[in-house]
């Protein structure tokens, strides 16, 4: 027994130093110690602890709302609204992102949660870009940062979010893109509200019954912060060296009301987008400092298309072609609705 005890001991230690999220927390916090002693690190850690400060509690609670799908909501429900190839599986989707009130990287969980239990990849990625830009707290901070300019911000996420959905209809019917394999086939007579009704009826209120339910949410959101927390914190990393080292004036020079600057402001955007909330008083500033309300919106929009988080959980989880295409359908409509904003609303 004590043998068995030992070589368990053993292989769980080996299964924590392979852990990426182990990996990279570990270096992340080798990272924060060294700033103590470095002081050209002290840059760093404080715009790592900055964003973590603007973070934390989007994540959190995008794993716990990830916990919650993953053990109260079927996956025949997911599938019943979110897996069908039709227009109204793409609506469900960014109505659902709308409805939702976490940042992107909040959505990250709920997105892969959503996923893994069933929904369409166009649906997805439909979800992952409706909600960062488009869910009701950021529209009212967008609207009392730009005015009337945020409703337009918002309306062209939706618009983008929906019209990229359509065009990941058509690369799947192709089979350019892959396939959920956690899609299960349901009945057209299935009704989500009826199956709601008999479990409510059938459900027995307990401790014992609220206590599994508890460990229910807590085990899924685990299991869901081992898939993508360590994306996060790479994210965070990258973003806290662009932030900490990159100089201030670069902004104000090159990212201007010209095509140019809409291309600098595309690749600023893969490298420090960090969070909806973050993001949106620096797409202000940048609006406030040259008056180019493309470039702010370049800046929200092509964080979520081009940053290196979201491309690579769709790339671990979802699928390499998907991961790819995103950008490419993407990309192009941000910086074309970006320029004519340039244009068009002075």
């Amino acid at each position: 027994m004590a043998k068995d005890h030992a070589a368990c001991c053993s292989t769980a230690k080996k299964n924590i130093f392979k852990n990426r999220l182990f990996i990279v927390s570990c270096l992340s916090i080798l990272l924060l110690l060294a700033s103590l002693f470095i002081s050209s690190l002290v840059p760093f850690r404080q715009a790592f602890i900055s964003y973590l400060k603007v973070i934390w509690w989007a994540v959190l609670l995008g794993l716990f709302l990830g916990g919650v799908i993953d053990h109260y909501i079927p996956r025949e429900y997911i599938s019943k609204v979110l897996s069908r190839r039709s227009p109204l599986t793409i609506f469900n989707a960014v109505l659902l992102g709308f409805l939702m009130s976490a940042c992107s990287h909040g959505i990250l969980a709920l997105s892969m949660q959503l996923h893994k239990k069933g929904a369409s990849n166009p649906s997805v990625v439909s979800f992952l870009l409706a909600s960062p830009w488009a869910n009701i707290p950021i529209t009212m901070m967008l609207v009392a940062f730009f005015g009337l300019k945020g409703l337009f911000i918002v309306i062209a996420a939706l618009a983008i979010a929906v019209n990229t959905g359509f065009i990941f209809i058509f690369l799947d019917k192709k089979g350019l893109i892959e396939r959920n394999k956690n899609s299960v086939e349901v009945s057209r007579d299935f009704s989500v509200l009826s199956d709601i009704k008999a479990r409510m009826k059938n459900y027995r209120f307990s401790l014992f019954g609220l206590s599994a339910d508890l460990k229910g949410v807590i085990r899924g959101a685990v299991a869901l912060s081992d898939m993508i927390l360590w994306w996060i914190i790479i994210g965070m990393l990258i973003a806290s060296i662009a932030g900490a080292y990159i100089p201030t004036h670069f902004f104000h020079r090159f990212m201007g009301p010209t095509f140019l600057g809409l291309l600098v402001t595309l690749a600023l955007a893969t490298a420090i987008e960090v969070c909806s909330e973050g993001s949106s008083p620096l797409a202000f500033e940048i609006y406030r400092q040259t008056g180019a309300l493309g470039n702010s919106f370049v800046f929200l929009m092509a964080g979520v298309a081009t940053d290196y988080t979201e491309i690579g959980l769709l790339w671990a989880n979802v699928g390499k072609r998907t991961a790819l295409w995103l950008p490419v359908v993407v990309v192009p409509q941000v910086v074309l609705i970006g320029y004519l904003s340039n244009i068009f609303l002075k």
